[in-house]
């Protein structure tokens, strides 16, 4: 499993990428910049990696890191979207699992629309 660093406004999230084809592609193309987009307790943003289904998932875990085919996006899930039915995590469409964010997702939710965001590799 590789490490990666999600760097926020808000602070430095360490997360670990799982050993599908889509987490092993993006890995490949890092350090990532990009402007955050919000969607309830989700962040995600456009990336430069496009990659099909891989075992997409309609409901994830909090901490979840996903990639989103239909926008070509990295996702971080920390709580309920607008298309949750109660406490459940539901992107808009499902995601391809890619890793998980380590330790305490409450800063994450102080995240805005229109933040820089960066991915690199841990050291």
């Amino acid at each position: 499993m590789a490490k990666i660093v999600i760097k926020t406004t808000v602070g430095d999230f360490v997360a670990v990428l799982n050993d599908s084809k889509s987490a092993q592609a993006i890995f490949a193309a890092l350090p990532i910049e990009a402007t955050a987009n919000t969607w309830g307790e989700e962040i995600y943003f456009a990336i430069p990696v496009r990659l099909e289904a891989e075992n997409p998932r309609e409901v994830v875990e909090p901490g979840a890191l996903g990639y989103w085919p239909q926008g070509n996006a990295f996702c971080i899930f920390f709580g309920p979207t607008p298309a949750s039915r109660g406490e459940e995590i539901r992107p808009a469409s499902p995601v391809n699992p890619i890793g998980k964010v380590l330790g305490d997702l409450e800063p994450l939710k102080k995240v805005r629309a229109g933040d820089k965001v960066r991915i690199e590799k841990a050291e």
